[in-house]
């Protein structure tokens, strides 16, 4: 009996050792996490312009920015979102575009194609965003100036059927906020 409880003790206990390790922290590697103008934002990209006491920044409205012709989409392959070589270029010009223009802000919206399900393609849209993201920071972007958010195949720009058409909304689009 003792030794039964003894070990419904230290399963309890090392059960709550687990839980502690497990605890959450803030990811501070997501541009609405970190300090700049796009602190306290939340990851669905919900900005409505209004400043928080903590942050002592404006978050910037969605409707702010907007489409710019030296900052083109990039696109991936179905199931992916490994960045094309031919789309670092696309990302190259928008580094160089970014370091010329200190004060623009980006937002980066993922978006899929139609085939797999709502849930799937809001994770694939943010992972092909982030991916477009790291890119950028890897090179020399502050992450602060840029917002990441999905709207998987809710966006489409293309409605057909096909493959050009699902390789069209497969794709990282680029929004510009200049100050």
């Amino acid at each position: 009996m003792v030794r039964a409880q003894g070990s419904v003790v230290l399963a309890s206990l090392l059960m709550a050792v687990a839980a502690a390790g497990c605890a959450s922290y803030p990811d501070t590697s997501h541009p609405s996490a970190a300090p700049g103008p796009f602190a306290g934002g939340d990851a669905a990209g919900q900005y409505d312009g209004v400043g928080t006491p903590s942050s002592g920044y404006a978050r910037p409205r969605l409707s702010d920015f907007v489409a710019h012709p030296d900052v083109r989409d990039i696109h991936f392959a179905f199931d992916s979102y490994e960045i094309r070589p031919g789309d670092v270029k696309i990302l190259d010009h928008t580094m160089q575009w970014l370091k010329t223009h200190p004060d623009a802000q980006l937002v980066i919206e993922g978006h899929a194609d139609e085939r797999g399900t709502n849930e799937y393609n809001l994770a694939l849209g943010e992972r092909r965003a982030k991916a477009s993201m790291n890119y950028l920071v890897s090179r020399g972007v502050q992450a602060t100036r840029i917002m990441v958010l999905s709207y998987g195949e809710e966006r489409n720009v293309c409605h057909e059927k096909t493959e050009g058409c699902w390789s069209q909304n497969r794709r990282a689009h680029f929004l510009v906020k200049s100050q």
